[in-house]
């Protein structure tokens, strides 16, 4: 494969109003699909590539493809899974310490909130991050 025959498709860094108006992407199945096409039109007829090769690189790239899909399912499992441990929290008195990693505040958990995605435990009205809980202690209950 030529060097042309590459920076087709490759937008010209050159030009500013290009680069701005391009969104930044990934290839995908259907660009590396255009690639080997392009490699395979491009090839020396007297020495074509093996046809093991392409396969290999197939292959990679639907391992490459599987990856990063079983990524983006682990990502969304764990958020699931903070939600379901700050909701889990509602109702409990917990041990907290502030953002300055000098004080310490307690109370019981009145609410979770979602922000951008990432869950947050409300406690007399202050948002505080999991990662703030340093204990949690039943509730108790006076008869």
């Amino acid at each position: 494969m030529t060097v042309s025959d590459i920076t087709s498709f490759v937008p010209d860094a050159n030009t500013a109003a290009d680069s701005a108006a391009l969104p930044s992407k990934t290839l995908n199945q259907n660009d590396f699909l255009k690639l080997l096409v392009t490699q395979m039109t491009s090839q020396d007829p007297m020495n074509p590539q093996s046809d093991t090769d392409m396969a290999a690189q197939m292959a990679q790239f639907t391992s490459l493809s599987q990856t990063s899909t079983m990524s983006t399912n682990i990502t969304s499992l764990l958020a699931g899974q903070q939600v379901s441990q700050a909701s889990s929290l509602i109702g409990k008195n917990v041990n907290l310490i502030e953002a300055d990693n000098q004080t310490t505040t307690s109370g019981v958990v009145d609410s979770v909130q979602i922000q951008s995605g990432v869950p947050f435990i409300v406690v007399g009205g202050v948002s505080y991050d999991l990662s703030q809980v340093t204990s949690i202690n039943p509730t108790s209950t006076t008869p």
